[in-house]
């Protein structure tokens, strides 16, 4: 295999990609080089900045440099001694409408210059087209992915099976069905940077869930074009392992300043909020009063310190588990992230299928859209498949989750004990206990320990997305299982009374008695009196 997982989080991999120049982490960024035009030398790349891959164009160093690259070897070529992968010029097929080179002359060229990693020329589908243009683009792209394996002479060499359809998201899915059958080491989405410009991320998400569910697990996957901070943790999260983007330099040369939350002018800024080496030496005063070269330098160098710097950050949060925490915080950088991020609802059963069960740390929800986070949707999903109530509860009091955590430890289930069982000496088998929780829903008693059931903390008041859900999945909660009495402890200042009366409706149409008692006063002596009266307590 070329590519080990080392640690994940959600669909986010941090892996090895061993290629024949050394060994690359994921996730990566790969700064694009164009040869001709390029404000920080290659070699600056991983010296100065930590880059361990680039990316260049294998159709502009055959068209303007012939054999020349062949010759001296890309690494030479290009004085840079670290990964190097290649694209096949086919943004140029999709800016220009054709190319004066066959695919299998790419292919070959590829294999002289001596890449790593290597892509065919495919032919991308792009943004404003009709199906059945979007239909041939993706046939012709099998079509050659399949020559490939035919012509090529090299097998030290990873090559990329491009996947294309656009946001036709049923042929992107036939495309990553057919390039999965086909032995390449990595694959691509391709035609995503016309959406990212559209700021359409609700529509990116659906494109790169219908290449992620499609291709072999075990592969790396490559989104073309995405190269801006603020939207790394959402491409990782879906599970891209790389991607590429010339933006550092092609803001830089527009005047733009990077950030993990977004793009500022430099004719705008009175200070800098950043303290890379590049920054922290510089006033947005003294970078205005430079010459043009040296202003577009300086910032495509702040650039690059703010992708490879949100990179890291990203990884770190892999590592912790946190990535979750980390992606929602960055959606609130454009209305357009936000919406991405609640489109993962159609997707949470396949994320949380890919998620580890287990973290190193506690987790932290804050609003309505922590609901789809594995974490949320793996309880739900395994207490509706896997629970099963003690087989002699009959009755099932219900107790609001409080702050401290876990269940059994909170001052309200000590003052509920204490009161059953000074009523009946005992606690009786047939009473059952279990929490309703922001935002988990039903917890069982016996279950409350269990990680992250207690290993959680929730923002105060609760939105009402969230109490909606809580209600909800108490009331099927109750409408599975088979207790004869339902007793409910109510808390308005914190639930309202949506759970109350979601319940109280379920009971009724399920001919379950149903009694519930708020909580203040002596409300655990009301309790206890009325289950003894219910079942008679201790002579």
């Amino acid at each position: 295999m070329s590519y080990e997982v080392r640690d994940r989080d959600l669909l986010a991999r941090i892996g090895r990609l061993h290629t024949k120049s050394g060994t690359i982490e994921t996730p990566l960024l790969f700064p694009v080089v164009n040869p001709t035009i390029q404000p920080i030398p290659p070699s600056e790349l991983r010296e100065k900045f930590g880059f361990e891959a680039l990316i260049t164009n294998a159709y502009i160093l055959r068209k303007r440099f012939g054999e020349q690259p062949a010759k001296m070897g890309i690494h030479d070529f290009l004085n840079f001694n670290g990964v190097v992968m290649t694209d096949s010029g086919a943004y140029q097929l999709l800016i220009y409408g054709e190319l004066d080179v066959k695919p299998e002359e790419i292919v070959a060229y590829q294999e002289q210059i001596n890449v790593d990693i290597a892509t065919i020329l495919d032919v991308p589908t792009g943004w404003n087209v009709k199906r059945s243009y979007a239909e041939e683009t993706v046939n012709e792209t099998i079509r050659r992915a399949k020559e490939l394996f035919k012509i090529k002479t090299r097998d030290d060499i990873l090559w990329v099976g491009p996947i294309q359809g656009g946001k036709f998201t049923d042929l992107v899915v036939k495309s990553a069905r057919e390039m999965g059958k086909l032995p390449f080491q990595i694959h691509a989405l391709g035609s995503p940077t016309k959406v990212m410009e559209n700021y359409r991320f609700d529509v990116l998400v659906d494109m790169i869930m219908a290449a992620k569910m499609n291709i072999p697990p075990d592969r790396p996957l490559h989104l073309f074009g995405a190269g801006h901070p603020m939207m790394f943790s959402l491409a990782v999260a879906l599970g891209c392992d790389f991607f590429d983007s010339a933006s550092y330099a092609l803001y830089a040369k527009d005047g733009r300043y990077m950030t993990e939350m977004g793009t500022a002018r430099l004719n705008e800024l009175e200070y800098f909020p950043c303290s890379c080496p590049a920054c922290s030496r510089s006033t947005p005063e003294d970078v205005r009063s430079m010459t043009k070269v040296e202003r577009e330098r300086f910032l495509a160098e702040h650039n690059l310190y703010a992708c490879i710097s949100e990179i890291k950050r990203i990884k770190q949060a892999i590592r912790e588990g946190r990535l979750w925490e980390h992606l929602t915080a960055r959606s609130y950088a454009h209305p357009s992230l936000l919406q991405a991020i609640k489109k993962l609802d159609k997707f949470k059963e396949f994320i949380e299928r890919h998620s580890p069960v287990s973290k190193p740390s506690g987790l932290f929800f804050y609003s309505g859209i922590d609901l789809v986070r594995p974490e949320v949707v793996r309880h739900c999903i395994r207490l509706r498949e896997r629970y099963t109530k003690p087989p002699k509860a009959e009755i099932l009091i219900l107790i609001p989750q409080t702050r401290v955590k876990p269940l059994h430890k909170t001052s309200e289930f000590k003052k509920l004990e204490k009161a059953i069982k000074k009523a009946f000496n005992s606690w009786p088998e047939n009473i059952h206990v279990c929490a309703y929780d922001a935002p988990f829903g039903v917890i069982p008693m016996e279950l409350d320990e269990t990680y992250p059931l207690s290993q959680h903390e929730t923002t105060f008041p609760l939105d009402a997305e969230i109490i909606t859900y809580v209600a909800q999945q108490s009331a099927d909660y109750v409408y599975r299982m088979d207790y004869r009495v339902v007793v409910l402890l109510h808390s308005p200042e914190d639930w309202g009374d949506a759970v109350l009366k979601a319940i109280e409706e379920r009971c009724r149409v399920k001919g379950i008695k149903f009694k519930y008692f708020e909580l203040k006063d002596d409300w655990e002596k009301m309790v206890a009196n009325f289950l003894s009266e219910l079942l008679g307590g201790k002579s």
